[in-house]
């Protein structure tokens, strides 16, 4: 498994795989070749299909327009390379030598870009092969009498600490800017942001019911600042950057907890996270919203049982049933925006979160269903299915008009 630096991302919405990637491949592609007098940009299949509404075409002007070049782009909907859905080729040219460069980028979810021609080593691996699934994992902790957070800290090494607390400094400011904001979020459909009137209403309610509302109002401001372009944290995309904080800041409001639970309780939660990755996939492209929310709510969902006292066992039930209740989650966003269904599920993932915490820790851990099977189920389902709901604009959702 690569280090949990490789999935979170701190980064600008609203898609990790359609804007913040294009925007590394592109950053990269301009510093090898500055002299060039024009470039090219071909997007491919879903890279293409929903580019405009997750930006992806302003994002590439922006950067190579910053350094006074120009840019023309191409856009291939239907035209799928074999490696990824998400896929772009930049092209150089200067007026003497014609073309320079061609070079083909693969986004492949939360952020990370890969090169045609890397793929073999894309994958820099930090922890041993024999620790690359959770039944592993357990059995290690078992015996080691290890909490799954000092697992990661074993091999990200003490400084990893520094790390995380700057990815929960950028996901705590998210909320607080996500829940003064007001107003309608950019794009077309006209969707008025709702973090901030939710959040004045849930102060106001109490109980076993209402007082959880709090974390959906956190999460849905996180959400609604990564659809107005925002600076997030992706958990582990963007699309599903709301989930994650949204829960843990509900949670150590709750219950008065130290900093420093919360920060174990992220290097747990990517651990999970990067499970799914390594095993699965967190490409909405590759197999639908299943890993990307629900990915997210696995990751909230284990992150919550630690923080209420859960064993390594009661926390892999608990991210084992956020994932496996998301199975089949298709990716379909309305006019391609990160937006209709995206920042309901955001909101929706973080109360499901808290749920599966609560029903592990009533259980003693054991269950039928792993969480590594359930990781190879959702890659299944995902292939099994059909592009059109797989972030590609054709059906579902995306097919109604805003």
């Amino acid at each position: 498994m690569e280090s949990i630096r490789e999935l979170y991302r701190i980064g600008y919405g609203p898609s990790s795989s359609h804007t913040m990637g294009p925007r590394y491949a592109a950053q990269r592609f301009l510093s090898e070749y500055k002299e060039a007098d024009q470039y090219e940009a071909n997007l491919f299949g879903s890279l293409a299909a929903t580019g405009k509404g997750h930006l992806t075409d302003s994002t590439l002007r922006q950067i190579f327009g910053d350094s006074g070049k120009e840019l023309v782009i191409h856009w291939f909907p239907e035209d799928f390379k074999p490696f990824h859905p998400n896929a772009l080729t930049l092209c150089a040219y200067d007026s003497v030598h014609g073309k320079l460069a061609e070079k083909t980028y693969y986004s492949v979810g939360g952020g990370k870009v890969v090169e045609e021609g890397e793929l073999a080593s894309a994958h820099k691996s930090i922890y041993p092969k024999y620790l690359s699934k959770m039944d592993h994992i357990l059995a290690y902790c078992r015996k080691e009498g290890m909490q799954l957070w000092e697992l990661v800290v074993k091999y990200e090494g003490p400084e990893i600490f520094t790390f995380i607390e700057e990815i929960w400094d950028v996901m705590t400011a998210a909320i607080e800017r996500g829940l003064e904001q007001e107003g309608v979020l950019p794009g077309g459909l006209k969707l008025q942001r709702k973090a901030a009137q939710y959040f004045a209403q849930a102060k106001d309610m109490s109980g076993p019911v209402g007082t959880p509302t709090r974390a959906l109002s956190y999460a849905l401001a996180v959400a609604e600042e990564n659809a107005g372009g925002g600076k997030i944290v992706t958990a582990p995309t963007c699309g599903s950057c709301g989930v994650l904080p949204g829960v843990l800041h509900y949670v150590r409001n709750q219950y008065k907890l130290p900093k420093v639970k919360i920060l174990r309780a992220l290097l747990t939660a990517a651990l999970i996270g990067n499970l799914a990755k390594t095993n699965g996939s967190i490409s909405g492209a590759e197999v639908g919203c299943q890993g990307e929310v629900g990915v997210a709510c696995a990751m909230a969902s284990g992150a919550v049982a630690q923080l209420l006292g859960g064993s390594i066992h009661q926390i892999e039930y608990a991210a084992e049933m956020g994932l496996e209740h998301h199975l089949g989650l298709t990716c379909d966003p309305m006019m391609g925006l990160v937006q209709i269904p995206c920042i309901e599920r955001n909101a929706l993932g973080a109360m499901r979160a808290l749920d599966h915490a609560s029903y592990a820790l009533l259980s003693d851990g054991r269950h039928k269903v792993s969480f590594d099977t359930v990781v190879e189920v959702m890659m299944e389902t995902g292939q099994a299915l059909p592009s059109l709901y797989r972030e590609t604009s054709l059906g579902g959702l995306a097919k109604i008009k805003g």
